[in-house]
């Protein structure tokens, strides 16, 4: 199976798809600035020591909450007022959610990558708001949709000028409240784009505690350690200092204090791809 031959620059330090693995991470909702800068920080340290590109994660708002009373974020102007501070104090790319096409040319004002969330990855206007920005596009494949077919997301955001486009799996639908990842997809994603492994949100319960997801964090290091051994070109984790009382996808989260041998480990089986 034929691989995709060209890298996405992120920034002048970070490129996808070359000899070096990179590293998407942070909280998964923004809470506060103490909490992204605490967690970018050990983060940012633990990359240098590794020799990983790293993208600090956060999103401004969580749209497709299960219930309507979840937190959902500090909302696009204080989420992004925080999001500045935390590339600007720790010198670190940024990538956050869009969900809206009007919400693209804000956001990219800050972050470096736009992600477009999983649902949807399938809406022409949103790729095609986030294409124009110029900024790198990191389209997460649906839980509804067949690796083969995320080819046509990218066409979409590559048809607008803009070839630094990605991919990511974060697991398929497999009944109620479950997901499952089909280490096929890697590969066959990869012909297409350099392709990121979700780490997180792979081991996700979809609505599965009644009202919000819930999550089987302890499964998260197999499936890490199977996509390093893939092939994948990055991995997104979504980490806090403490996800017991975290805002939001605590159940899926990687403990702050874990993430050292946590990414220790599946850079190894990351390696052993390039030996």
């Amino acid at each position: 199976m034929d691989r995709f031959k060209d890298t996405v620059k992120i920034t002048d330090s970070v490129t996808l798809g070359g000899d070096h693995m990179v590293l998407f991470a942070g909280p998964c909702a923004v809470e506060s600035y103490d909490i992204c800068l605490e967690t970018g920080q050990h983060v940012k340290a633990l990359c240098k020591e590794l020799g990983i590109g790293y993208v600090f994660k956060s999103s401004f708002d969580k749209a497709n909450r299960t219930s309507g009373g979840s937190y959902r974020g500090p909302s696009l102007q204080g989420g992004l007022e925080i999001l500045a501070r935390i590339k600007k104090d720790l010198q670190v790319p940024i990538v956050t959610d869009v969900h809206e096409s009007y919400q693209c040319a804000e956001v990219a004002e800050v972050a470096d990558v736009l992600q477009i969330p999983a649902f949807l990855c399938r809406q022409t206007d949103l790729l095609v708001a986030a294409a124009r920005t110029g900024k790198a596009v990191k389209v997460k494949k649906g839980q509804f949709m067949a690796p083969e077919d995320m080819q046509y997301a990218v066409d979409k955001v590559r048809g607008e000028g803009n070839k630094r486009v990605f991919l990511t799996e974060r697991g398929t639908s497999f009944g109620y409240h479950n997901l499952v990842v089909d280490v096929r997809s890697l590969p066959i994603m990869r012909q297409y784009t350099p392709v990121v492994f979700d780490v997180t949100h792979s081991v996700q319960r979809p609505g599965g505690l009644g009202g919000k997801s819930g999550g089987d964090r302890q499964f998260a290091g197999y499936l890490a350690r199977a996509a390093g051994a893939a092939g994948v070109d990055g991995f997104f984790i979504e980490t806090h200092p403490n996800p017991a009382v975290a805002l939001s996808d605590g159940p899926n989260m990687i403990p702050l204090s874990e993430m050292n041998d946590f990414v220790k480990t599946i850079k190894k089986f990351w390696d052993l791809n390039r030996a």
